[in-house]
């Protein structure tokens, strides 16, 4: 039984080592080497009862178990030892419970956005829906369409972005496009307003050579231009307030009969006179009229039978009429600043 001595000294070397182990990696490491399936301790005795006599095999199986127990316990003890100390090295740090927590800022509309969708819901309280359409459009229907040949002198007005290559092809110098495409698929009556991106060649402090406009058009049997002035009236004061009026001037557009320049009452002096309105108490915004006989018959309505008004402005110069923007250029920059005012 002398060879037994062996098994407690592998148990002297497993406690050694146990407690020089200072992380989890190097306790598991210690117990491999001694209690694991290939650990010395099974090796040993495997090896003992080997050469042993059979009367001592049973012996040896006993102590083997009995010190494998013991690093059993030993192991998970280390294990809990290293636990513990991890824990009570988080209690140490020191948090200060009264700073404020930090602030995940939310984004913000574009004062652009909010601005159509407050005249998509001003105009929707009247029963005018809303159409869109591409922003690559052919010439029938950004200008022959709208009773604009090709030498009408009115093309020069909108100074446009042609496609190379496509003489025929044009980034659309305003939304009508899309009334003549909602015209030909619809028969009256038709109630809406097109919003959306247009393109023109100006820049400067109160133009871009890309801006957003929106238009109106109604066509039923009896409209009439008192209905027009009614919808702009609708409008103006539900944008702008109670308090503001709508004064039409006669104009030309080639595709209204008559045609009529907008004005709204200023904004800025409620009409008294200011710098703004050049001490006229009046804002131009757009221009409107009643649709020409000669676009009903592009798109095939009886111009004997219905009659209809259009109307339209920048939705970008309503943003900086309501939020006091001095330069457009400012709804284009991407200052985040900027964009952080408006709700």
């Amino acid at each position: 039984m002398a060879s037994l001595t062996e098994l407690p000294d592998l148990k002297r070397d497993f406690d050694q080592q146990l407690s020089a182990a200072h992380t989890e990696q190097q306790v598991r490491k210690v117990y491999a080497d001694f209690g694991g399936a290939n650990g010395a301790i099974r090796a040993k005795q495997k090896e003992l009862l080997k050469t042993a006599p059979n009367e001592q095999k049973r012996a040896i199986g006993q102590a083997t178990n009995d010190i494998l127990q013991q690093v059993e316990s030993a192991f998970a003890a280390a294990l809990a030892r290293i636990a513990n100390a991890a824990a009570a090295k988080d209690l140490e740090r020191t948090v200060d419970v009264t700073l404020p927590g930090r602030v995940h800022r939310l984004g913000h509309l574009h004062p652009i956005t909010i601005a159509r969708r407050e005249i998509e819901e001003i105009f929707a309280q009247i029963g005018f829906t809303v159409a869109v359409g591409p922003q690559v459009e052919t010439d029938f229907h950004n200008f022959e369409a709208l009773a604009m040949p090709k030498d009408h002198p009115a093309r020069d007005m909108q100074d446009t972005f042609y496609v190379e290559g496509s003489p025929d092809v044009v980034l659309r110098t305003h939304t009508s496009p899309v009334q003549i495409r909602t015209m030909l698929a619809k028969k009256p009556p038709v109630r809406v307003i097109v919003p959306g991106t247009v393109y023109r060649r100006d820049d400067d402090a109160t133009h871009s050579p890309m801006f957003n406009q929106v238009e109106g058009l109604c066509v039923d049997v009896g409209v009439t231009f008192a209905d027009l002035k009614g919808v702009l009236l609708h409008f103006a004061r539900r944008y702008f307030g109670e308090k503001i009026g709508v004064r039409l001037r006669p104009s030309f557009f080639p595709f209204t009969e008559p045609s009529a320049e907008i004005d709204f009452t200023c904004v800025f002096c409620s009409g008294a006179g200011c710098r703004t309105c050049k001490q006229t108490g009046w804002i131009e915004i757009g221009g409107s009229g009643m649709v020409d006989p000669e676009v009903f018959r592009q798109v095939g309505y009886d111009s004997e039978k219905y009659t209809g008004f259009a109307f339209g402005w920048g939705i970008d110069r309503m943003a900086m009429l309501k939020y006091g923007i001095p330069v457009i250029t400012q709804l284009f920059e991407g200052d985040v600043r900027f964009a952080r005012q408006f709700r």
